[in-house]
């Protein structure tokens, strides 16, 4: 558990370290279908917060904390495998966003928000190398899935809040 710590913590250190000494390009990277490339960064940022609340519903489902029919039939394999696709789903939607964000904008602190989104960018990715190292261990703690899946779906949410829904209440539902 330690070494995917610290692995975590050297990708999200790393990522930080990377925007913030690489020099933004200005450029958007952009998508084909959306008007620009933040337009692009909002709804696919949408798209995997839409796939993490579909994340934490099949956690609490596979768990039995969801439901008494889930409870009484156990965890399916079915649930097992849309749980593990809409992971990894939301993943590669966001390597695009996370692409245009490093390489078009840098590691910013101009305000509370977008510094906020920095963070919890970086963090996302740490949280997500850790988890996935963790989920390679059989013996590993029973708490430490919930909790990285946890802090996983709150960094997700964070990235969501100071990005795409501040882009929608400023500039509209945009393409």
């Amino acid at each position: 558990m330690l070494v995917a710590a610290a692995a975590g913590s050297l990708v999200a250190v790393g990522l930080g370290v990377y925007g913030r000494w690489h020099e933004p390009a200005a450029a958007a990277v952009n998508v084909a279908g959306f008007s620009s490339g933040v337009a692009a960064k909002a709804w696919l940022g949408s798209i995997a917060f839409v796939l993490a609340l579909g994340q934490l519903w099949s956690a609490a489902a596979l768990h039995g904390r969801v439901g008494r029919r889930w409870r009484a039939a156990g965890p399916s394999r079915r649930l097992a495998a849309v749980h593990r696709w809409s992971g990894r789903a939301a993943v590669l939607v966001t390597v695009p966003v996370a692409v245009h964000c490093l390489y078009a904008l840098g590691f910013q602190d101009g305000s509370p928000r977008v510094l906020l989104h920095s963070l919890a960018g970086c963090f996302v990715y740490g949280a997500f190398v850790t988890k996935m190292l963790v989920l390679q261990r059989p013996h590993s703690p029973r708490w430490s899935l919930p909790l990285l899946g946890g802090a996983l779906f709150t960094a997700v949410t964070a990235v969501w809040l100071s990005s795409s829904l501040w882009f929608f209440s400023t500039s509209g539902l945009s393409f």
